[in-house]
């Protein structure tokens, strides 16, 4: 007897029981750390995953962050995780990659060619004269027409509500059903540990299984960061040389070309400057020589909305620079008026930028830190690295692949930078400290992570002080709103219930009083229910993580 069995195979089995012992039922934790060694292990063993310097350059961040989650378990370093996880296999399956968001989408390829690397193995596996390819020849006729009709399913579910009744209702009979069928032959079996089970085979597959194609692994073989003087061919025009044709004419394919395309440009940058540096003297008068800040102004409407149109504006201005300085417009020897006039450009657009953490360090400085203000900072910092790398690509002629390619991998950098922070305990340490100064969002500080929930508990007095604080304002306001009701009024009714007991309607004093006592009650029960939950929250050695266990263990010893 002849037996073929690809090694992968017990493999996969072993890595979807890993798996389910690792997460099933389980919070994130520990666990991520123990999957990470357990995926490292087999993909630097695999002698189908050659070792190259790259594939241990994403292997260390990736290791960094899944051991700083043991400690703090934060929903920005899990993100990160998995994130650093799939440029890690990306990288480690396509060797030829450069960019680390090229690798992120490779990996998300090879994460969900699970299922088709399993059907690979099986369709060469042999056991004796037991051949699984008949068996599985069929699949291929129903596995693509499944998923297509699940993926519009849940989008049709999802814009009408009438629809989502109907595939709820159909969907809960088919999983009815076949729950029955599986509790009658495996009694002690769960259906969906079972599917868990797959679901780790099929990640374990995506992991160890690559995809044989050379035009993945070649995408970017040929691209380069030095920009190159080329002869344009007329007979096969890039975008770029059609949108110039359409903007010079007949001059494209003629001497006068970049003649042309320099004029255009001295124009474009010309103006876009002017208008520019008007935006940025008002902000100039309004922002940075004003000495009086009114705290009462509404800061969330001036940075929010603003710092929307400064990422779309300057994502307009790079793709501007972009087309500019995409060809041989480097190489004309009269373009130093169109290069210093981008040059002042981009400086103009740092100013911007810098005007948004101007107003962003302000709206924290009088309403305290939120996850939407570091935001706001993250976002302009990018900007300000993006804004320099086309200086550099247009000073020192790179290409547009070298924007690509340098960015993404800052911001792969500075993602994983970003998760060591415990950003809920600054948060939360920072506004509590600058309480004398800033209005203290309370609803903010109670959403955050279970880790800070001692620290709730130990300001429960103060944090209840801005509660009655924020429903003061509230009740002022109510009763503004009401006497303008009132102004307006151009009668009364009376309206005399003989024989009926009604309690006399409370005065203005009365009502604010009880409003008061309804808000204390009700932040006192939600963080009683909040502390409750995190004591009760049942969990094993495979979810640990430190501050969750230093903060279950502070609580502890009140309760």
């Amino acid at each position: 007897m002849t037996q073929k069995i690809d090694y992968r195979l017990p493999l996969l089995l072993i890595g979807g029981l890993i798996f389910e012992l690792l997460f099933w039922d389980e919070f994130l934790g520990l666990n991520l750390l123990l999957y990470s060694l357990f995926i490292i292990a087999i993909t630097f063993t695999d002698s189908d995953i050659p070792f190259h310097k790259n594939k241990l350059y994403t292997a260390l961040p990736h290791l960094a962050i899944a051991t700083y989650i043991t400690y703090d378990n934060s929903m920005l370093a899990i993100i990160t995780w998995f994130i650093t996880l799939l440029i890690y296999l990306g990288t480690a399956h396509f060797v030829m990659l450069k960019s680390s968001i090229t690798a992120l989408v490779w990996g998300v390829l090879q994460i969900i060619s699970g299922p088709y690397g399993i059907i690979t193995k099986l369709k060469g596996t042999k056991l004796g004269k037991f051949n699984f390819k008949p068996i599985l020849k069929p699949v291929k006729y129903i596995v693509l027409p499944l998923l297509m009709v699940i993926i519009f399913c849940s989008l049709y579910s999802v814009a009408n509500p009438i629809f989502d009744k109907y595939i709820r209702l159909v969907t809960d009979h088919i999983s009815h059903f076949f729950n029955t069928i599986f509790n009658f032959f495996f009694i002690d079996i769960s259906l969906p540990k079972c599917l868990f089970l797959l679901l780790g085979i099929s990640i374990t597959a995506g992991i160890t299984v690559g995809i044989k194609s050379k035009l993945l692994d070649d995408v970017e073989i040929g691209e380069d960061d030095q920009l190159t003087r080329k002869r344009r061919d007329i007979k096969k025009p890039s975008l770029f040389q059609d949108f110039r044709m359409l903007l010079s004419g007949n001059q494209t394919g003629k001497k006068l070309a970049l003649k042309t395309e320099n004029v255009i440009g001295i124009i474009s940058f010309t103006a876009l400057n002017l208008l520019l540096l008007f935006l940025n003297a008002i902000d100039t008068a309004t922002l940075w020589f004003n000495n009086a800040v009114d705290a009462s102004k509404n800061f969330s409407a001036e940075l929010h909305d603003g710092t929307n149109t400064l990422i779309f504006s300057i994502v307009i201005a790079m793709l501007i620079i972009v087309y500019f300085f995409s060809g041989n417009l480097n190489f004309y020897r009269k373009n130093k008026w169109i290069k210093l006039l981008a040059y002042i450009w981009i400086a103009q657009n740092i100013f911007l930028v810098l005007s948004v953490f101007h107003r962003d360090y302000d709206y924290i400085f009088y309403h305290g830190l939120t996850y939407k203000r570091i935001g706001v900072a993250v976002f302009a910092t990018l900007s300000l690295i993006g804004l320099a790398t086309v200086y550099i690509k247009v000073a020192k002629q790179k290409t547009v692949f070298f924007l690509y390619r340098i960015n993404s991998k800052i911001w792969y950098t500075l993602l994983v930078v970003l998760s060591f922070v415990n950003w809920d305990a600054l948060i939360m340490n920072y506004n509590l400290s600058n309480s004398n100064r800033i209005s203290v969002d309370v609803d903010h500080l109670m959403g955050l992570s279970d880790k800070i929930t001692p620290i709730l508990e130990k300001n429960r007095g103060l944090l209840l002080k801005y509660v009655i604080t924020q429903e003061e304002k509230e009740q002022a306001g109510n009763d503004e709103i009401k006497a303008a009701v009132d102004s307006t009024a151009t009668g009364t009714v009376e309206v005399t219930l003989e024989g009926t007991n009604i309690a006399p309607p409370l005065s203005k004093t009365e009502r604010k009083a009880l409003a008061i006592k309804n808000a204390k009650d009700g932040f006192n029960q939600r963080l009683d229910n909040k502390i409750n939950w995190f004591l009760e929250k049942k969990t094993s050695w495979l979810s640990f993580s430190y501050l969750e266990w230093e903060a279950l263990k502070t609580l502890k010893k009140t309760y």
